[in-house]
């Protein structure tokens, strides 16, 4: 009778593509956590493109504490030390592959943490960043000037917006897609219609917008596509000492000027849950009271996490 021999196979010697398949599973902290030094053949899977293509920080956060004088937060410095670690281990397996970045709307990133990403991601097309507290205006600039194939952005409001967009317009050719989760005044209407007139899709969703802010935005941006206001309180700005009005429904002038979009996208029902939420917190919701990862969420899809 002959003898039977098993065929042994190593994990190192699993063919690269299977390898991938199941990196694709893990998260982010469990790609980071040494499985690349295990051998060559592991770590050449872990340097696979199809695993960088998106690094998404959108479960970590910051352990801090909100302070009276800016940046108007205190981060623990364990917690940068986590995000520096993480930052540096992703951007180097990923070899300069990923095309999108998100951050949580509680992860406070610093001018260092920004520049030293932006360096690493020459390729970046989309960036989430709801947090903006301690990152300054030369920090910012100094990264959007990297990311020349930037075509859409999330961010909070900002009190000077204008070097922003300046330096979008200057920097980024293809960019169409803006979210801002803040109030969007006649400033920032300005602003948007001056430095990024061929943006296409605009998502203001429940935040306090101007009506004079709102027609500005319909009047100027000529080539925009998809614009949602959401659950978004819409204020009548009136001369002092008159107070500002809430606008309960959209008038018609408005829904006039928007027809001439693909979508324009509304909610302002006081059966809406989102709608309240966005009323009782004076337009400016406070995502930290409500369900997590609920910030996430877009009526527009390409904007939606």
């Amino acid at each position: 009778m002959e003898d039977c021999y098993s065929i042994v196979r190593r994990w190192e010697d699993l063919h690269t593509d299977i390898l991938v398949k199941i990196f694709q599973s893990f998260d982010i902290f469990e790609l980071t956590k040494g499985i690349a030094h295990v051998c060559s053949a592991w770590r050449m899977a872990c340097c696979d493109p199809l695993l960088w293509k998106t690094l998404d920080l959108s479960m970590l956060k910051s352990d801090f504490i909100m302070i009276q004088l800016e940046p108007y937060v205190y981060v623990n410095s364990r917690s940068d030390k986590t995000l520096t670690r993480l930052l540096k281990i992703s951007l180097s397996l990923s070899r300069g592959n990923i095309t999108s970045l998100i951050f949580h709307f509680n992860l406070y990133v610093n001018d260092e943490q920004l520049t030293y990403t932006a360096e690493r991601c020459p390729r970046l097309r989309r960036l989430v960043l709801p947090a903006w507290n301690r990152i300054k205006k030369t920090g910012i600039c100094k990264a959007i000037r990297a990311w020349k194939d930037l075509e859409s952005l999330t961010m909070p409001n900002i009190a000077d917006p204008p070097y922003l967009m300046e330096e979008i317009s200057k920097n980024c050719k293809n960019f169409s897609k803006l979210k801002i989760m803040g109030p969007c005044n006649n400033s920032f209407a300005c602003t948007l219609a001056t430095h990024l007139p061929k943006l296409k899709v605009l998502s203001l969703r429940c935040s306090i917008i101007e009506k004079d802010a709102l027609i500005i935005i319909l009047d100027s941006l000529l080539h925009l596509e998809v614009l949602n206001i959401s659950h978004c309180l819409l204020i009548e700005v009136r001369l002092r000492p008159a107070p500002k009005r809430v606008v309960g429904e959209i008038d018609q002038s408005i829904r006039e000027k928007a027809s001439r979009l693909r979508e324009f996208i509304t909610c302002t029902k006081d059966s809406c849950i989102m709608c309240q939420r966005t009323k009782n917190d004076d337009g400016q919701i406070r995502w930290y009271r409500y369900e997590e990862g609920l910030w996430k969420t877009d009526e527009v899809s390409s904007l939606a996490l």
